[in-house]
């Protein structure tokens, strides 16, 4: 699949942007896993969210954070990766001027995600998929209003399903969460499972309803 180039605040940004076949009901952002530990844009838990979000209807753009695969740039301790976040949604809303916005993503890409998301008015809708709770600061996602849908594995190795409770408890309402029985942190052999859930939750519940 032909990539596409965003223009990011450390260069150049390697990306695939994708599109429905009809008018979008929703432009999605959404970020990949830490860049130090193998993470790109085609990682398979990203590559099934991005597809998945495509069959229902969205405009899905996904991308390699600075240093990762043809994108400039280096690691930057998480601080330029959000900078780079905030440029696809950038991106992203000036395709879709006016189109619902959401932010979402994994592990790594799932603080990216809830951090810019929640802060960026554009945002309206969030995602976190094994979100490394204890490993990163997420608690800004806890004071907001937005709807955020978190997705986690019964035995992930390396975020306790219990410290994601302990953060899920905190959060204000609206919220959801789905445990996948027996998945680890990559959700090895249990990937369509994750695609399965986001096809249920994002789904578009009756005719012209939509949520924001």
């Amino acid at each position: 699949m032909p990539t596409c180039q965003l223009s990011g605040p450390a260069g150049v940004l390697e990306a695939l942007f994708e599109q429905p076949s009809g008018v979008p009901r929703a432009a999605v952002v959404f970020a990949h896993p830490h860049p130090l530990h193998g993470g790109t844009m085609h990682t398979k838990v990203v590559y099934r969210a991005a597809k998945t979000f495509l069959e229902l209807g969205c405009a899905v753009l996904r991308f390699n954070f600075r240093g990762v695969g043809d994108s400039d740039g280096e690691w930057d301790e998480g601080r330029g990766e959000q900078d780079d976040f905030l440029a696809a949604l950038d991106a992203a809303s000036a395709a879709y001027p006016g189109l619902a916005l959401w932010s979402g993503g994994f592990s790594f890409g799932a603080w990216i995600a809830l951090t810019v998301g929640t802060r960026d008015p554009r945002v309206t809708r969030l995602l976190a998929i094994a979100p490394p709770v204890g490993k990163y600061d997420c608690s800004d996602v806890t004071v907001s209003p937005k709807p955020v849908h978190f997705i986690h594995g019964e035995q992930d190795e390396l975020i306790p399903l219990e410290v994601v409770l302990a953060l899920y408890q905190q959060v204000t309402p609206p919220k959801t969460l789905t445990i996948i029985e027996g998945a680890n942190h990559l959700f090895d052999k249990q990937v369509g499972e994750v695609g399965d859930d986001i096809r249920t939750t994002f789904r578009i519940r009756s005719p012209g309803e939509e949520q924001a």
